[in-house]
C-alpha cells in the first residue's frame, strides 16, 4: 500500500513510499516515473533512475527535513544574490536539491554533511549533472569542523544546532558577504527581535553586535518532506564592516549576567548576594593582572593573562580567591555597582528594553569603575556555548 512520501529523492516532491517486509526501510517512488500503460506514457530510463529514491529513512529527531518546493528553492538562491565567482558554503545539503541550484549560479560549493547516506546520494546527483568538479563535500559535524574560505553561506539549518552554528559563523575568523539561512520560524523571530519585543533575547543581542539580520520570507511546513511541525523563515545575515571597541569575552559574560532574567531590573539583578560575589571575584582577579592583552583564536577575541601570579602549588590567583569574601567588602562592592547604575540611569531599566548601544555604554562605565564580568578560568568555548 502506498502512503505519502517520508523518504525522498529530494528534487522530486510528488512521491509515494512503501515499507519493506521488515518494516524498516522506506523506498521512494515517483508517481510520474511509473509507466502508465493505460495512458501510454512511459518514462525514460534516465528519468526513472533519477526518480528512484534512496532506501533510507529521514530522521525528524535530527532535523532531517528536505525542502522540495522548487519555487522556494529558486527564491532562496535569488535572495542570496550569488555571483559567478562565488564559493558557497552550504551546511546540511541533504540530498542536493539546493546544492544543484547553487552550483548552477556559483563557481564552487563546499557542502558540510554529517550523514554518509546523504553524501552518497548528493555525489550521485551532482555527477549526473556534470558538476562534480565544482563540489567539495566535508563529511563532518558542522559545529566541530573548521570551514575553508568561502564568500557566502546558504543553508537549511536543523533547529538543534541553529544557535551555536549562527554564533560560529558571525564570530568566526572567515570574512564573508552574507549568510542566507532557512531556520525554524520561531528561531528566526528571535534573531530578528528588537529591544522591547517579547522575543528579544541574548542571542539577538550578541548576533547584532557584529551583524545585521534581514527578514527574507516565510516558508510553509508543507514545502518539506517529511513535514515538520512548524513553519520556517529565511533570514539573511550581513556581517558588519565596523565593529565596536569591546572585548568580546567580557561582553559575553556581561550579557549573560544581564539576560539571565531579562525582564528583571538591573538594580535587582546586581543586588543579589551570589551575583555580587561572582562579580567581585572576577573583578579582583582583573585588578591583579600584570598585563592584559587581546588574543585571537579562530577570530574570537578573548582576554588572556600574561605572567599572572601563581601560588606555591601552581594555582592561579582566581582559585585562591574562591574562599569566602568578608561581608563588609561585598557590601561596599555592591554599593559601588548600584551607584554606577543609579548615576547612569540604569537601576530601574530592564535588559529586554535596552539597545546594544546602551549595553555597551553601561559595560564601559562599569569596567572603568573596576567591575568586570569575564571569569579567566572559563574557556571561550564555554562562553560561546552559552551565547
Amino acid at each position: 500500500m502506498f502512503r505519502k512520501c517520508q523518504s525522498v529523492h529530494a528534487d522530486l516532491h510528488r512521491l509515494l513510499w512503501r515499507r519493506d517486509r521488515a518494516g524498516q526501510l522506506l523506498r521512494a517512488e515517483c508517481i510520474h516515473a511509473r509507466a502508465d500503460e493505460g495512458g501510454g506514457r512511459r518514462a525514460s530510463e534516465k528519468s526513472a533512475r533519477q526518480a528512484r529514491g534512496p532506501e533510507f529513512q529521514l530522521h525528524k529527531s535530527k532535523g532531517q527535513h528536505i525542502l522540495t518546493n522548487p519555487r522556494v528553492l529558486d527564491s532562496i538562491v535569488r535572495r542570496a544574490d550569488l555571483k559567478p565567482g562565488d564559493t558557497v558554503l552550504e551546511i546540511g545539503p541533504g540530498t542536493g536539491n539546493l546544492t544543484l541550484k547553487l552550483l548552477e549560479a556559483s563557481r564552487k560549493v563546499v557542502a558540510v554533511e554529517i550523514d554518509g547516506r546523504m553524501v552518497d546520494v548528493l555525489w550521485k546527483r551532482v555527477a549526473e549533472c556534470g558538476f562534480e568538479d565544482r563540489l567539495t563535500v566535508i563529511q563532518k559535524d558542522a559545529l566541530k569542523t573548521q570551514f575553508p574560505p568561502f564568500d557566502i553561506v546558504v543553508a537549511n539549518i536543523p533547529y538543534q544546532i541553529s544557535s551555536p552554528l549562527v554564533i560560529k559563523l558571525v564570530y568566526g575568523k572567515i570574512q564573508f558577504r552574507s549568510a542566507t539561512l532557512l531556520l525554524q520560524k520561531e528561531f528566526a523571530r528571535r534573531l530578528l527581535a528588537n529591544p522591547g519585543d517579547s522575543e528579544y533575547n541574548r542571542l539577538a543581542v550578541n548576533v547584532k553586535l557584529v551583524a545585521d539580520v534581514e527578514f527574507a520570507m516565510d516558508v510553509s511546513k508543507r514545502d518539506f518532506l517529511p513535514v515538520p511541525k512548524v513553519d520556517s523563515s529565511v533570514v539573511i545575515i550581513h556581517p558588519k564592516t565596523e565593529l565596536p571597541n569591546v572585548n568580546l569575552a567580557e561582553w559575553w559574560a556581561f550579557t549573560r549576567t544581564c539576560f539571565g532574567k531579562k525582564n528583571k531590573t538591573l538594580g535587582a539583578t546586581f543586588k543579589q548576594k551570589r551575583k555580587v560575589m561572582e562579580i567581585l571575584k572576577t573583578s579582583t582577579v582583573a585588578g591583579l593582572r600584570k598585563d592584559v592583552t587581546i588574543d585571537d583564536n579562530d577570530g574570537i577575541s578573548r582576554v588572556s593573562i600574561e605572567g599572572g601570579d601563581m601560588d606555591e602549588e601552581g594555582n592561579s590567583e582566581e582559585k585562591s580567591l574562591s574562599s569566602s569574601i568578608p561581608e563588609g567588602e561585598m557590601n561596599l562592592f555592591k554599593e559601588k555597582i548600584v551607584g554606577v547604575l543609579r548615576a547612569e540611569g540604569f537601576e530601574d531599566k530592564r535588559p529586554s528594553k535596552l539597545s546594544n548601544d546602551e549595553l555597551l555604554h553601561l559595560l564601559a562605565v562599569l569596567n572603568r569603575a573596576g567591575v568586570f564580568f569575564h571569569n579567566q578560568a572559563e574557556s571561550q568555548n564555554a562562553l560561546l556555548a552559552d551565547v
